[in-house]
């Protein structure tokens, strides 16, 4: 036994060395392109370094205590987490209702398909101004919506009450499309036994078919598509940058707006730099723990 465990293992080592350096390369890659600029910009948040500034000074926590007394910094943490609040259920909620439509059609299904994706696609920032078109308070199709129904109408991109929801509005348009084509991949994957089997029992109802089969099956599919609407929405910045700027009165100063807005405009490179690794930090926190959380009620068939 010994001695065949001694000449399998040159054999072995060899293997273990040869797998290492077919991935070195990529490893290297992943490390320089994905590691790399993390811890680059985790020290550059324990320093005093603005742009422009010859020497670099060590400060330790100073900039995060900054932050913990920034009243601004506080502010767009809670509309960040106010706006992935209302943005994620919307999102996943109305991406099934699509999915579950477009697979129910008979004609047309690949045109509903992509009119329902267009929106991933587009350039945000040129569907902007037609938002800020439709949020017009005079002329815009939402106000002309809710007079028709007699309904009260609003100043929606200049309410502090309403201008978050409105921006959350254009994050689950733009995202509603990605969370209807996961979920239809995920349809697609549900066997046809299983519901051959319901009938068989009598319970052949759209409910029950939904409720016993399809729901539980869709397990993987909530899975990847809570996480990654979550994170999408955390990055949400080009429609407050051309549509709010972060008003009326900090109304939409989101996280990663305060981060541009400190790092390169007011050239304070280290306290964005700070900012960033918050934004990281719970980014990451809250998409583990979504995944670890739904992970344990999804069924892997």
């Amino acid at each position: 036994m010994a001695e065949a465990r001694a000449g399998k293992w040159p054999g072995g080592r060899a293997e273990a060395l040869a797998a290492w350096a077919l991935a070195l390369p990529a490893l290297i890659l992943m490390i320089l392109m994905l590691l790399g600029p993390v811890v680059a910009v985790l020290l550059l948040s324990f320093t005093g370094w603005s742009l422009g500034d010859a020497e670099m000074e060590w400060i330790g926590l100073g900039n995060y205590e900054q932050l913990a007394a920034d009243p601004v910094f506080w502010t767009s943490l809670r509309n960040t987490l106010i706006y992935v609040g209302v943005s994620v259920p919307a999102t996943v909620g109305l991406g099934l209702g699509a999915a579950l439509l477009v697979e129910s059609v008979g004609r047309f299904r690949s045109f509903y398909r992509a009119a329902y994706f267009l929106p991933v696609a587009s350039t945000l920032l040129a569907m902007a101004l037609v938002w800020e078109f439709m949020f017009h308070p005079t002329v815009g199709f939402v106000n002309q919506a809710l007079r028709t129904l007699g309904l009260p109408v609003t100043d929606w991109l200049n309410n502090p009450d309403v201008a978050l929801l409105a921006i959350a509005v254009i994050g689950v348009w733009q995202n509603l499309g990605l969370a209807m084509v996961l979920f239809v991949a995920g349809l697609q994957g549900v066997p046809k036994d299983l519901y051959e089997a319901l009938a068989l029992d009598g319970a052949d109802g759209a409910w029950e078919r939904f409720r016993r089969v399809t729901w539980p099956m869709l397990g993987p599919a909530l899975v990847f598509v809570v996480a990654i609407t979550a994170i999408r929405s955390f990055q949400v910045f080009d429609t407050v940058a051309v549509l709010t700027e972060g008003g009326p009165n900090k109304s939409t100063e989101v996280l990663l707006y305060t981060m541009v807005q400190e790092g390169f405009r007011f050239l304070r490179t280290a306290y964005g730099a700070a900012i960033t690794v918050v934004f990281l930090v719970f980014t990451l926190a809250i998409t583990v723990a979504q995944t670890v959380i739904l992970d344990r009620r999804a069924h892997y068939g």
